[in-house]
């Protein structure tokens, strides 16, 4: 099992996959990098050097009390880039993943570390409803989540993915119950506290700054049914703030369509990698 520890001792654990130009993919809250096996196995296909970690407090990584914030993440992406030497490499983020990648873009992204970034289903600028942020969810909304996570996390994530995630409760979704139990595996196999105080950090936190300083080109992919991360609050301002930025909106799709629809998405990534 490949680990590396982090200078607070946190050990995260990542996959590294190939050779060839690196692409690193961050996933979203509460999973972890078994959720991007579709994608790692079509673009290792393809001759590219695949590369995902578990976030700390998240999967095989430590589960950490501490630390549980888009700062650490983004230093953590930092040093398992130092560690494996990354140069070029393409990030590519989904839902708080994507929050991710706008923060360790932003913030380490420079001197040929990063070629590209993409973003999918992500919740930059910010997802909760401020003054300057009238269009965000209501506070009361994340306040669910904890109150849910705390009361029985063990069902949260089973209602999660069975419903509002892969849009398996509009009317005619193919429901897989294969990936919502896939879902709720990884989500078990994490830390309460570090997904508990994570909720915060992919609520409340302001990428505005972020996204305005990425040089690199980007990409914004989001379904118009995404009903985790509603597309008019996230990609649609997103897409304006980012300096070399196309905006895809899928129509109908759900937030977790890269497992629904990878045959849709698979593609398009390689296309913008390509391009």
């Amino acid at each position: 099992m490949s680990t590396f520890t982090t200078h607070d001792g946190t050990e995260i654990f990542y996959k590294d996959w190939g050779k060839g130009q690196p692409i690193v993919f961050h996933h979203g809250w509460p999973l972890s990098s078994d959720d991007w096996d579709n994608q790692m196995l079509f673009f290792l296909e393809k001759g590219y050097r695949v590369i995902a970690h578990d976030r700390r407090g998240h999967g095989r990584s430590s589960q950490t009390a501490t630390g549980n914030e888009m700062d650490t993440y983004a230093a953590d992406v930092a040093a398992l880039a130092a560690h494996l030497d990354l140069r070029y490499a393409i990030h590519i983020g989904h839902s708080t993943g994507g929050g991710e990648v706008a923060r360790y873009v932003a913030l380490y992204g420079g001197g040929g570390r990063v070629a590209k970034a993409v973003l999918i289903g992500a919740v930059p600028p910010i997802m909760v409803k401020t003054d300057s942020n009238p269009g965000g969810l209501p506070i009361e909304v994340f306040d669910g989540f904890r109150a849910a996570l705390a009361a029985n996390r063990a069902q949260f994530y089973r209602d999660v993915p069975a419903g509002p995630f892969y849009g398996f409760n509009r009317d005619g979704a193919k429901v897989s119950q294969g990936a919502v139990d896939n879902w709720w595996r990884q989500g078990m196999m994490g830390g309460a506290k570090a997904h508990y105080d994570c909720i915060k950090a992919f609520s409340e936190t302001d990428f505005t700054d972020d996204l305005k300083k990425i040089e690199v080109p980007v990409l914004i992919m989001h379904g118009d049914d995404d009903q985790i991360v509603p597309i008019a609050d996230s990609a649609l301002l997103a897409a304006k703030l980012v300096k070399h930025g196309t905006l895809k909106v899928y129509k109908g799709l759900p937030h977790g369509m890269c497992t629904t629809h990878p045959e849709i998405i698979n593609p398009d990534l390689l296309a913008f990698i390509q391009g």
